[in-house]
């Protein structure tokens, strides 16, 4: 793993969310998008070289609505860098974490991404990023 990539903040309200962030960070947004097939809208704020990504349900059985309705708004992932996400799932299996999605997903923000089951994480979710090159598309 490279470096975290970013921190995955679930929220009942982008709009809302945006202007708090706006105000914190002092800084909009650089991007949001919709991630219909997580069932999920994304912002996402750059500070310096972190980044933050609020995450909404767009619909109530997305996990971002399943997580808002146990545990409320708040840190929802850990998203890490890496530089061969395939290679990276293979590695962690063979360590013994549980890896949700065994094959690499479109995620937001020009990425491929896989999770890791928080049972195995100490309770945190954890991201595996890759940026999507052209011949991954």
């Amino acid at each position: 793993m490279n470096k975290i990539e970013h921190i995955g903040i679930a929220v009942n309200s982008l709009e809302t969310s945006n202007l708090l962030f706006e105000k914190l960070l002092g800084i909009p947004p650089y991007k949001s998008e919709e991630v219909a097939s997580e069932g999920v809208k994304t912002s996402f704020f750059l500070s310096g070289s972190n980044k933050i990504e609020l995450l909404e349900a767009t619909s109530p059985d997305s996990p971002i609505a399943k997580f808002l309705e146990k545990k409320g708004e708040g840190i929802h992932h850990i998203a890490f860098d890496v530089t061969d996400i395939t290679a990276e799932i293979a590695r962690l299996k063979a360590e013994g974490f549980t890896v949700l999605n065994e094959t690499p997903k479109k995620g937001a923000d020009n990425k491929l991404v896989a999770f890791l089951h928080p049972k195995g994480t100490n309770g945190v979710l954890v991201e595996l990023c890759q940026e999507i090159t052209i011949s991954e598309l």
